[in-house]
């Protein structure tokens, strides 16, 4: 089931794409190096990337909760999309390749703990490598990173898939929730470039894909910027979304992307996974 975090996540993806369309391996498309994360940074490191000419973009949830269920439950099958992103595995390195679509699941397991990545509709092969890599690096694990190449050279055991990621969902619930883009910047001038690029991906992105097969709804709701910091080397546009997301109940996988395993999701949280 989706739930708040997901959603970040998957704005994430969005904002992490749109500034590096080739992947963190290659330059951005800004000309500066760029820091893509859920939640809020800490000072000490905010200031020392700021000083370095690196910005910042966070994410996070902002406001209430609203309940908006009103759909009747009843299962469908989603994300019927074919494979046409695939991946290649050999010893402890994947490299993905081909073209990617909504509702394609792409994912690597290391010693038994998968990492799923719900692939979004502004995805190429390196961005898929590049989101991947970013969540083994969150749990810990040194990463070797080019192009669409992932390699994990301490992993016992290994192993990539891309599958479609079709299955039966019910709803039981829809809520909807505002999201905070915020963009940390050195200079006025960095940030009145970044901010565009961003927001023009949000707002090109109306559905967007979540792991468990279904979609939010992304509206704008607003965006201002904050010039009057304490520090002066600092420089922020909020960029605000909202998003209606489904709570859903999952019945049929046509496809699995593992078998049972443990899953790593939400920043650490591991759970069982059977498909």
């Amino acid at each position: 089931m989706a739930d708040q975090a997901d959603v970040e996540t998957a704005l994430a993806a969005i904002v992490a794409n749109a500034l590096y369309p080739k992947g963190t391996a290659a330059p951005s498309a800004v000309g500066c190096t760029c820091r893509v994360y859920r939640g809020l940074p800490t000072s000490p490191t905010l200031g020392a990337d700021l000083a370095a000419g690196v910005l910042h973009v966070t994410v996070n949830a902002s406001g209430v909760v609203k309940n908006v269920t009103r759909f009747a439950r009843k299962w469908q099958v989603v994300g019927a999309v074919p494979a046409s992103l695939n991946v290649t595995v050999a010893g402890n390195s994947a490299t993905f390749a081909g073209v990617c679509a909504l509702g394609q699941l792409a994912g690597l397991v290391v010693n038994d703990l998968a990492f799923p990545y719900a692939v979004q509709a502004n995805d190429s092969p390196p961005t898929v490598a590049s989101n991947l890599t970013a969540a083994l690096r969150q749990a810990g694990w040194l990463v070797q990173y080019a192009g669409s190449n992932v390699t994990l050279p301490n992993a016992e055991k290994f192993a990539a898939r891309v599958v479609n990621g079709a299955n039966a969902l019910q709803e039981i619930k829809r809520q909807t929730q505002v999201f905070e883009i915020t963009v940390w910047c050195p200079a006025p001038l960095v940030r009145d470039a970044v901010a565009p690029v961003i927001d023009d991906a949000l707002a090109a992105s109306q559905f967007i894909a979540l792991a468990d097969g279904s979609t939010a709804r992304l509206i704008f709701v607003g965006s201002d910027a904050d010039d009057g910091a304490a520090d002066a080397a600092l420089y922020k546009r909020t960029l605000r979304y909202s998003a209606e997301y489904p709570t859903t109940l999952a019945q049929i996988e046509p496809a699995m992307l593992f078998g049972m395993t443990n899953v790593y999701a939400n920043g650490g949280f591991v759970e069982t996974l059977n498909g």
